[in-house]
């Protein structure tokens, strides 16, 4: 996922990402807003997590999310 992409999802991304990081306060979704490097380094900071591991994490959720379109569409 690159940063447009991630962008462009982050209404739906930003429910999963509290959920998955539950430590993640409203203040750093905010300030994230959308901001794919800000929201990795706010993971990095409240967990610790390597940033591969969270990047592995949002490009897994995009592409589950993107194979859920397309399987809707039929």
């Amino acid at each position: 996922m690159n940063a447009e992409q991630f962008k462009g999802k982050w209404q739906q991304f930003k429910g999963e990402a509290k959920r998955q990081w539950g430590k993640l306060t409203d203040d750093d979704i905010t300030e994230a807003e959308g901001n794919y490097e800000k929201f990795v380094g706010r993971v990095q900071e409240r967990y610790g997590d390597k940033k591969e591991d969270v990047l592995k994490w949002a490009n897994d959720w995009y592409e589950k999310q993107n194979t859920e379109v397309k399987s809707d569409r039929g």
